[in-house]
């Protein structure tokens, strides 16, 4: 088993890849679209980079995993597909996701709400083969419903791809604070998580370090239990609740959580060109932290 990590400097998103180097076939997790909120342009260097990455290796592409429906950053899964192939693989909570932001956004009846948009939904206990590397689904909700955790082992490790619950320990855990999220929830699933054995590698969906430190896309679950600030071992749920909770009503949303949650609920597809051939992603005004 091998993992290459690519970070998306401009959102500090790390975009997985994880290999089978004998059997040649690999899957890349979250991987992300460029977004210029100023101009609303899209872009697709950084993610042809992992693209380019992968055609070099001669690897076959077989999932297109989602850790969940992001809301810092828009999906390139669609750009993925169309030049790798592979399957896009979302929890099967993304429809609760789905049904939740359609109404904010007031979607019309063409977006549908059952996932239909993604290949393979995943539940807790889904396993997903990847060649002799075994990807085994854990269900860690609390920051959306629908985030999950891919478990991936071969004979000679265990790694974790944790999405949003987690973060390097001197950062700390996700927000619970968007529709959906709960503190309480978040911290039973982190449980989960660090229930793994200690040595178990972690890979972050984001790395956002403190002063001093660059950023790095992995710890530990033994870093985790030993120095994470929000949820290290000796802190009990209702102290981590009341901490999330006061945190998280003093943040400020996501700056593109509205044109990603948009884009990522529907897979990576940009909305549908309009009769003038220009495509608009809709804002809601005094809906999101309000």
């Amino acid at each position: 088993m091998q993992v290459h990590s690519f970070l998306h400097s401009d959102t500090e998103t790390y975009t997985h890849v994880l290999v089978d180097v004998q059997q040649q076939l690999c899957a890349i997790i979250d991987p992300v679209l460029d977004f210029d909120p100023k101009s609303g342009s899209t872009g697709t260097g950084s993610i042809d980079e992992v693209i380019d990455f992968v055609g070099e290796h001669h690897w076959e592409l077989v999932y297109i995993i989602e850790t969940h429906a992001h809301a810092d950053h828009l999906s390139a899964a669609i750009h993925v597909k169309e030049r790798l192939g592979g399957q896009l693989v979302i929890g099967k909570s993304i429809t609760e996701v789905q049904k939740i932001f359609k109404q904010i956004f007031n979607l019309d009846t063409s977006f549908h709400t059952d996932a239909s948009q993604f290949d393979i939904l995943t539940d807790e206990d889904t396993v997903l083969a990847l060649g002799s590397i075994t990807i085994t689904v854990m269900h860690v909700p609390g920051h959306t419903p629908a985030d999950m955790a891919y478990i991936a082992t071969d004979s000679e490790k265990t790694v974790v791809f944790v999405g949003d619950t987690l973060f390097a320990p001197d950062v700390g855990t996700a927000r619970c604070d968007f529709p959906g999220g709960d503190a309480k929830t978040l911290y039973h699933s982190i449980q989960k998580i660090l229930a793994l054995p200690e040595d178990t590698m972690i890979y972050l969906c984001h790395d956002y370090p403190s002063q001093g430190r660059q950023h790095c896309p992995t710890t530990t679950v033994a870093a985790q239990k030993l120095g994470n600030i929000h949820v290290k071992d000796g802190i009990n749920e209702a102290e981590f609740v009341q901490m999330r909770e006061r945190r998280d009503a003093t943040l400020e949303m996501p700056r593109l959580i509205i044109p990603s949650v948009q884009v990522n609920i529907d897979a990576g597809h940009l909305p549908k060109p309009e009769d003038n051939g220009t495509r608009y992603l809709k804002v809601p005004i005094n809906v999101l932290g309000s």
